[in-house]
């Protein structure tokens, strides 16, 4: 009676272990799946300095589109998710003096992974690194000489996120705050006075490339949005809080940008049958 018993409990423990493992892999199996896009648009307000060009501030107004993609994958047991962001961005400054203007513009694609820790219920903290790239330009109109600067540099960046989900009159809303801070890269960049001309039909390319890090591009980009469900959709506002600046081959640049955002969201589950999954978002 004893060896049956034992026997019964030694069935119904493996049984339940084999259940469980079963029900972990179907939730990582329909968490991987599970796919976050928004696109977003803004205006707001930018600070540009950049002395090759000139040694006094620009300001005014600028345009700006912000597209997220993000996906759980399977690594660490369906821990870790990717992140793709595209930002654009356009702006027409003016100096203090109303003397003189600036056309600027700049794109950054970013791609990581972060690491998801579940606090509670409500509050989860993702941690992980970036791979970024960025291009663009500054126009100056008043400079007849070196009219321009092109920018273009890449990093690897310390990337973090809060995610905190919440319910107002049992509707959910969710609010991110992702940033991200530069810690090695290279950039490109003459040196002080010396033209594109030198550059490019001469040849003199020694120090255009140069190593970047905290004590020369000093850095952060961050993003503080909030999820509002209106009916089938799902409303995001935000605010872009975008710093960058360096200080290379005695070029000392930078833009500070603020602007508020808004857009949707679509979260969808990608289905390689026809029978669907119940599963739950993670973003």
């Amino acid at each position: 009676m004893k060896k049956a018993a034992l026997l019964l409990y030694f069935i119904s423990c493996t049984l339940y272990s084999a259940f469980a493992q079963n029900e972990s892999l179907c939730d990582t199996l329909q968490s991987n799946r599970f796919v976050m896009r928004s696109t977003l648009y803004g205006i707001g307000y930018t600070n540009i300095l950049d002395t090759y060009l000139s040694p006094a501030e620009y300001k005014g107004m600028e345009a700006r589109i912000v597209h997220e993609r993000m996906r759980m994958t399977r690594m660490m047991k369906g821990r870790v998710s990717t992140q793709s962001l595209l930002q654009a961005n356009i702006a027409y400054t003016e100096n203090n003096s109303d003397t003189g203007n600036e056309l600027s513009g700049l794109v950054n694609w970013s791609y990581g992974w972060h690491y998801h820790f579940q606090i509670n219920d409500h509050l989860k903290i993702l941690a992980g690194g970036l791979g970024e790239l960025n291009g663009g330009f500054i126009y100056n109109t008043r400079n007849s000489n070196n009219p321009a600067q092109a920018k273009a540099y890449i990093n690897l960046s310390a990337s973090g996120m809060a995610i905190y989900k919440f319910r107002i009159k049992n509707q959910p809303f969710t609010a991110r705050y992702p940033i991200n801070v530069p810690f090695v890269g290279l950039m490109f960049s003459p040196e002080y006075q010396q033209s594109y001309y030198e550059i490019f039909t001469l040849g003199n390319h020694s120090g255009i490339i140069q190593f970047t890090s905290l004590h020369n591009q000093p850095s952060m980009r961050q993003l503080l949005t909030l999820d509002i469900p209106i009916s089938t959709a799902t409303l995001r506002i935000g605010y872009v809080g975008d710093m960058q600046q360096s200080r290379v081959n005695h070029i000392k640049c930078h833009t500070y940008s603020h602007a508020f955002m808004f857009g949707f969201v679509k979260n969808f589950y990608l289905i390689k049958q026809k029978d669907k999954l119940n599963a739950r978002s993670p973003y």
